[in-house]
C-alpha cells in the first residue's frame, strides 16, 4: 500500500479511503513501476506466453472489439481457437486499439505477489488489469467502476479527466451503463481532477468516480488495480441468506398460498404477503451478528488468493519431513479455528475447510500463533503424530516447507 500513496495508511483511510479521489505524484515519492510491469513484459505477454481470452480484451473508441478479430489457433498441438494471435494485435494497436491485459495478479509473477501484499494490507480483495493505449488515443469512454482502483503508471503519459459520482458507491449491479445518459450529462460537467500522469504517479479512485483517460505522444501503459470492496450490503446479502437458511424451516412460510390465486389481483394475496413480511421481520430479529460476520467472512475469502504453492518442490518436501523441518504457516492464508459438537477441531484456511481431531488443536493454535515452527516442536503430540499432522498441512496448502526444492536430476528418494 505504501507504493500506491505517499500517506501514511491512517491518513489515507479517514480522508480518501471509499471518499476522495488522491493524485500522488512520482517526485513526491520516488516511485516507479516498471518491475511489476514494462513495455517488453507486455510483448512477451502477448507473443510468448499463450494467452487466451478473456485475458485479453481490446477496445477503441470506446467499444469492445470483437475477439475473433484478434484470436486464432495456436497450430499444431495447440489447435484451442481462443488465442491471442500477436501479429493480428499488431494491427489493431497501430489502428489505435487499446490493449487491456486482464487478470494480471493471476499470470505475471511479480503482480501476483504485488496483488496479494496489498491485499493483505487493505483486508479487501485485489485484481489487477493493464492498459496499453497508442499514442493520442483514448481506449474508454467516461464511465464508472463498479470497485476502488489505484491507477499506476507505468510508461508514457496519460491524461485523465475524473468527475464527481452520478451514483455514490455503486454495488456490482450497479453498472455505468444502466445510467450512461446520466454519465454523459456528469462529464460535461467541471473535473474535481483534470491531470496528466507520468511513470511512477498513482491515482486512487473511489467506486463510482466518473473518469477517462487518453494517451498523448508515446505508448501509455498503466495498471488498473481493482479493490473488490467487502460493503455493508455485502453483510445485508449475508444476513438474508442465514435468514432464508432458517426461515425454510418455519411451516407457516412454508405454507400454499389460497386455492384459485389471483395474482393479476395483488390485493387478494395482501394479507398473505404481510404475514409473509412479518415472518421473515421475526426470523431477522433471531440472527446472531457472528453468523453473518462470518457468512462474510468465508464470501471475502473465497475471493483472496494466498501465495501460491510449488506443487512438486513440496510434494518432494512433504515425503522427506523429519523433526528439524520447518513448517511456515502458507503465506497470506487466513485461517482460523473452531472446536466442533464431536470434539474434533475445524481449520478454516481460506475458501477451504479442513477437519481434524481434537487433540492437534495445541498444534495447530501454536503453529497460527508463530507462523513457523519446527516439526519436533509442534505440542501435545507424540513424534509419529506430529510428522502425521505436517505431511497433511503441507500436502493440503495450509502450510509449506521453506525454500524446498526437487531432487537433483537422476536421484530417486
Amino acid at each position: 500500500m505504501r507504493r500506491c500513496t505517499d500517506m501514511a495508511p491512517e491518513r489515507f483511510a479517514r480522508e480518501h479511503w471509499a471518499q476522495h479521489p488522491l493524485l500522488t505524484r512520482a517526485e513526491d515519492t520516488g516511485n516507479s513501476f516498471t518491475d511489476l510491469l514494462d513495455l517488453p513484459a507486455v510483448d512477451e505477454l502477448l507473443s510468448r506466453r499463450g494467452l487466451r481470452t478473456p485475458f485479453l480484451r481490446i477496445a477503441k473508441d470506446g467499444a469492445v472489439v470483437d475477439p475473433k478479430r484478434f484470436t486464432t489457433s495456436g497450430g499444431a498441438g495447440a489447435e484451442i481457437a481462443d488465442q491471442v494471435s500477436s501479429d493480428a494485435v499488431l494491427r489493431l494497436f497501430a489502428d489505435g486499439s487499446t490493449v487491456v491485459l486482464q487478470g494480471l495478479h493471476r499470470l505475471w509473477p511479480p503482480l501476483i505477489e504485488f496483488a496479494d501484499q496489498l491485499a493483505a494490507d487493505l483486508g479487501h480483495p485485489t485484481q489487477v488489469n493493464a492498459y496499453i493505449t497508442p499514442p493520442s488515443s483514448q481506449g474508454f469512454s467516461p464511465h464508472y467502476d463498479v470497485h476502488d482502483v489505484f491507477v499506476l503508471q507505468v510508461a508514457g503519459e496519460k491524461h485523465w479527466t475524473i468527475h464527481e459520482p452520478v451514483l455514490p458507491d455503486p454495488l456490482r449491479t450497479q453498472p455505468w451503463n444502466d445510467r450512461a445518459a446520466e454519465v454523459a450529462a456528469a462529464a460535461g460537467r467541471a473535473p474535481v481532477i483534470d491531470a496528466v500522469l507520468r511513470p511512477g504517479d498513482a491515482l486512487y479512485l473511489p467506486r463510482g468516480f466518473l473518469h477517462s483517460a487518453k494517451a498523448l505522444g508515446e505508448i501509455s501503459a498503466h495498471l488498473t488495480v481493482g479493490i473488490q470492496s467487502v460493503t455493508r450490503w455485502a453483510a445485508a446479502e449475508s444476513a438474508l441468506d442465514l435468514v432464508r437458511t432458517l426461515a425454510a424451516e418455519d411451516r407457516a412460510l412454508r405454507g400454499s398460498l389460497p386455492l384459485g390465486l389471483d395474482l393479476s389481483r395483488p390485493d387478494s394475496v395482501r394479507d398473505d404477503v404481510a404475514a409473509v413480511i412479518a415472518g421473515l421481520q421475526e426470523w431477522l430479529g433471531r440472527v446472531d451478528p457472528t453468523e453473518v460476520a462470518d457468512r462474510l467472512r468465508e464470501r471475502t475469502w473465497a475471493q483472496v488468493r494466498p501465495e501460491p504453492v510449488a506443487p512438486l518442490a513440496q510434494a518432494s518436501a512433504a515425503a522427506a519431513l523429519g523433526p528439524g523441518s520447518v513448517l511456515r504457516l502458507r503465506r497470506r492464508l487466513r485461517c482460523s479455528l473452531r472446536n466442533d459438537a464431536d470434539g474434533r477441531v475445524t481449520l478454516v484456511g481460506g475458501r477451504r475447510t479442513h477437519s481434524f481431531p481434537g487433540e492437534v488443536r495445541a498444534a495447530l493454535t501454536a503453529l497460527l500463533d508463530a507462523g513457523e515452527l519446527k516439526v519436533g516442536d509442534l505440542p501435545g503430540l507424540d513424534p509419529e503424530d506430529r510428522l502425521t499432522l505436517a505431511r497433511r498441512l503441507v500436502t493440503e496448502s495450509v502450510a509449506t516447507v521453506p525454500d524446498a526444492e526437487l531432487p537433483a536430476a537422476g536421484v530417486s528418494r
